[in-house]
């Protein structure tokens, strides 16, 4: 099964090449529902995020070694930076 983004409830399977717009405020969430690793671009406009978010998700992924990353954390990373976390969509 491909990956996935879910946003406002309607979850859309990703494949190479396809694309997604997410406007600002919608609710989402990537999920990766195959056996190996998946990446996408994202761009943001107008440029909202500075190198320290980036960075402190970073320090999250890596504390995490390969396993789930702490959710709590990504959250208060997020927090931080003015988003509003939304809670995680079941996996199905």
């Amino acid at each position: 099964m491909p990956a996935a983004f879910t946003v406002d409830g309607e979850t859309t399977e990703l494949g190479i090449g396809d694309a997604l717009c997410i406007r600002r405020g919608q609710v989402h969430q990537f999920v990766n529902h195959g056996s190996v690793s998946s990446c996408f671009l994202s761009v943001a406009t107008p440029g909202v995020f500075g190198p320290g978010y980036f960075l402190e998700i970073r320090e999250v992924l890596m504390a995490a070694a390969g396993g789930p990353a702490d959710l709590g954390a990504l959250m208060g990373v997020m927090q931080r930076h003015g988003l509003t976390p939304a809670a995680p969509v079941p996996a199905r």
